[in-house]
């Protein structure tokens, strides 16, 4: 559905996009993660063919960026970071203005107009003008202007930014509908969007992407990348030595001994220890953690699988180098 490949962007002696290439599938909820002036908003404006590319190719929808900008902006729904409403209309009045200058033929464009009403909750409000609407209601008025042709793919520039929190999660829901149908792209720094709403992340740093997949996919490209925490019952001390051997290590914190499970003796007393290792992306820790512990003869208590949060992941990708 989108392809981009080495794309480039270069505004006079600045480069806001350095070399960055992706696909987007049909159906896709895509994130473009990053702080500001990561280089979001100029590719999104590549995508929806504002700006040609300085180097390197885009295909939205089947049609490439530079040679059927027209056809581009035909098949997208575009929502910039400020939303393109004229404040002296009312709301019917200006998507009635949109769905002309998208050319709905004139028997259809009452039909667009009540969907795009309907689909973003805008029906007590058509009449009423836009100046005079809370931010939400003229961000979803945005919205209906984005999707009044009914379009497969929506590209969102910072859909909810500057609103409440009521009003965020309403654009949010919207959005999640709309996914529903549709491919989307949407741009955002704030992390809790991505959460919400993305079923891929793209995190964009300095106009490069500095990692794509999940969650999941993108915490196994951090060396170290799967975290493991272990309970293990034992009559000796253990310390992080006693680790020493784990296919695929990279990492081990001290072992810790938990209250109340009595004290090692020489007699056979046991007691819990419990200690956090990190292992390369790519094994199967679980397996790995369990076949050492029973090489060992260690009694396994527990095994857990930490997952990165995600303000985790987004330190290690943005900040300076990078993640390794």
């Amino acid at each position: 559905m989108i392809e981009a490949e080495n794309l480039g962007k270069s505004y006079g002696d600045f480069t806001a996009v350095k070399d960055v290439t992706f696909s987007v599938r049909p159906g896709e909820i895509v994130g473009l993660l990053g702080p500001n002036g990561a280089g979001k908003t100029s590719i999104m404006k590549i995508l929806t063919g504002y700006h040609f590319p300085s180097r390197g190719r885009a295909v939205v929808g089947g049609y490439d960026v530079e040679k059927d900008p027209v056809r581009v902006k035909a098949a997208v729904g575009y929502l910039p970071e400020s939303s393109p409403v004229y404040g002296e209309f009312s709301v019917e009045e200006y998507l009635g203005f949109v769905a002309a200058a998208r050319g709905i033929a004139p028997d259809s464009r009452d039909r667009a107009l009540a969907a795009a009403i309907r689909e973003c909750g805008l029906e007590k409000m058509r009449r009423r003008t836009i100046s005079k609407l809370s931010k939400g209601y003229r961000q979803r008025t945005g919205l209906a202007q984005a999707i009044i042709h009914n379009p497969a793919i929506l590209i969102l520039d910072e859909p909810t930014a500057g609103l409440d929190p009521n009003q965020i999660a309403e654009v949010r829901r919207l959005i999640r509908k709309m996914g529903n149908e549709k491919t989307v792209i949407l741009s955002t720094h704030i992390l809790q969007e991505v959460e919400a709403l993305c079923d891929r992340i793209l995190i964009l740093n300095e106009g490069l992407i500095a990692a794509g997949g999940t969650r999941d996919e993108i915490a196994a490209q951090i060396k170290g990348g799967q975290q493991y925490e272990l309970v293990i019952k034992s009559e000796k001390f253990l310390s992080r030595e006693d680790l020493a051997g784990i296919p695929g290590l990279t990492g081990v914190g001290d072992f810790q001994p938990l209250p109340g499970e009595g004290e090692p003796s020489g007699g056979g007393g046991f007691k819990l220890y419990e200690a956090r290792v990190s292992l390369e992306a790519g094994a199967e820790g679980g397996d790995v953690l369990f076949d050492w512990a029973l090489a060992k003869g260690y009694r396994l208590r527990a095994l857990t699988k930490q997952r990165y949060s995600l303000e985790a992941l987004f330190a290690r990708f943005t900040e300076a180098g990078g993640a390794s």
